[in-house]
């Protein structure tokens, strides 16, 4: 890899780790606040984080493009930054956490956009394995500190003692949540400038949203780019949704024995993490999140060492069969087998998206540049997000059990992943994609170039 990339990665660990750790704590504040049932409001606070991804999505790619992305990164996490501060000093949860997504939805372009400007077609599934593996050792770690901090005597001892500043433990573990933006963001000054031109077309709002439709328009038309945006958009709506399910379906586990053999250590270390699984729902979810993470970690280092660019579209068939996976989560009520099945439609997961963000990435970067493509893709997957956390929110509302939730969710990304792969097959018929790469396809930034 080149010089810089493992600097990215360090960024990105550091900004992730602190991103899931405040969703965490940004939970038992919301559950605070509104003391009476809450879990139907809880994936509206990812859904206002998602919010940004969607209603900027026509200029964060401009952005991205228009300084180097290092200087980017600078800023999105600054403004996650003051985002924390806002959730410390009072703001309602779901209003401050909009801010963290304002933040993340200009990372985004830049994190993801600057591998295509800094490493060959060739290393682009490796660095998304990287990119990948790095995220969900965030994922594991963020949710596990996010859970430890609300339950740490530094954090409870912290807001006892600061009362007028911290109104509760919640607010005390963001002041520590805040220094990992802080660490990414002198990460970011470190990220070397890749020498892109960073000149845009225009910086009219109009201008930009019309070539923003284009790229939409165009990425869609493409028969490779549809495949792989239709299969992450569903992958990454499911997914945050699966992250609620597996915090609701964590106390309907059997705990005793990962609490009972860590009783028998008779240590300080062991019997606090004992004693959190016994007090604290929130806790034992964080744990199953982090179980997933691992095999979804695991899976994208496999997919790293075994799928290739041109072989990514052969994955689509483990796409049907992680969506009927998880329907055995109803079947599954002791905590040993919750932790196998997780980490197996985890890797099942993590095997299936590099290779599909890979695809992608290197489709819209041919098609109309890397910051441009980024924002059409996190503009379609966010609206997955928003659409399946707006629809579990519901079906929370009208009082459907967990078990009849997670049937109904394994299902639909069966189904919608057997769609897409039918799509494929199609287009394979119609001899529309016959070459996977298609380094010959001219690359069109904007309509101008287009009609040219």
């Amino acid at each position: 890899m080149r010089k810089g990339f493992y600097t990215i990665i360090a960024t990105q660990f550091f900004s992730s780790l602190a991103d899931n750790a405040l969703l965490i704590a940004a939970i038992a504040l919301l559950q605070k606040t509104l003391p009476s049932d809450t879990s139907w409001m809880e994936p509206l606070l990812k859904w206002t984080f998602t919010l940004s991804y969607v209603l900027f999505a026509a200029f964060v790619g401009a952005f991205a493009d228009a300084l180097p992305k290092g200087r980017v990164m600078l800023i999105s996490n600054s403004v996650k930054i003051l985002g924390c501060v806002c959730l410390i000093f009072g703001m309602y949860p779901l209003a401050a956490y909009a801010v963290v997504g304002l933040g993340a939805a200009t990372y985004s372009p830049a994190k993801y956009g600057i591998l295509t400007e800094l490493l060959p077609p060739q290393q682009l599934v490796q660095a998304n394995s990287w990119i990948e593996g790095t995220t969900i050792a965030s994922i594991i770690l963020g949710a596990i500190l996010g859970g430890a901090l609300l339950n740490m005597p530094i954090t409870i001892n912290l807001a006892a003692a600061l009362p007028t500043l911290f109104d509760s433990v919640a607010h005390a573990a963001m002041l520590f949540i805040m220094l990992s933006y802080v660490v990414a963001a002198l990460f970011n000054l470190l990220i070397p400038n890749t020498g892109v031109d960073h000149r845009i077309p225009s910086k009219n709002p109009i201008f930009l949203a019309r070539e923003f439709a284009h790229c939409c328009a165009l990425l869609w038309k493409d028969k490779l780019g549809q495949i792989s945006l239709a299969t992450t958009t569903v992958f990454w709506g499911a997914g945050a949704t699966l992250q609620f399910i597996v915090l609701q379906w964590a106390d309907k586990l059997n705990w005793s024995v990962v609490s009972d053999r860590l009783l028998q250590y008779d240590r300080g270390l062991a019997n606090w993490f004992a004693s959190s699984i016994a007090t604290d729902p929130l806790f034992k979810g964080t744990l199953l999140q982090g179980v997933f993470a691992i095999g979804i970690a695991i899976g994208a280092v496999l997919a790293a060492r075994a799928v290739s660019l041109k072989k990514s579209v052969s994955i689509l068939p483990l796409g049907m069969l992680m969506g009927l996976s998880s329907i055995a989560m109803i079947w599954v009520h002791d905590i040993v087998s919750a932790f196998l099945l997780l980490i197996s439609v985890g890797m099942m997961a993590g095997f299936f998206i590099v290779p599909m963000n890979a695809l992608l990435q290197h489709r819209g970067h041919v098609l109309m540049g890397a910051g441009h493509s980024i924002a059409v893709q996190n503009f379609n997957e966010n609206i997955g997000i928003l659409v399946l956390l707006s629809l579990y929110a519901v079906l929370l509302k009208l009082g459907l059990s967990i078990n009849h939730v997670i049937t109904l969710f394994g299902l639909f990304v069966f189904a919608s992943i057997l769609l897409v792969t039918l799509r494929h097959r199609h287009n394979q018929s119609q001899n529309d994609s016959l070459h996977l790469i298609g380094m010959d396809k001219p690359v069109i930034r904007n309509q101008g170039d287009a009609q040219k």
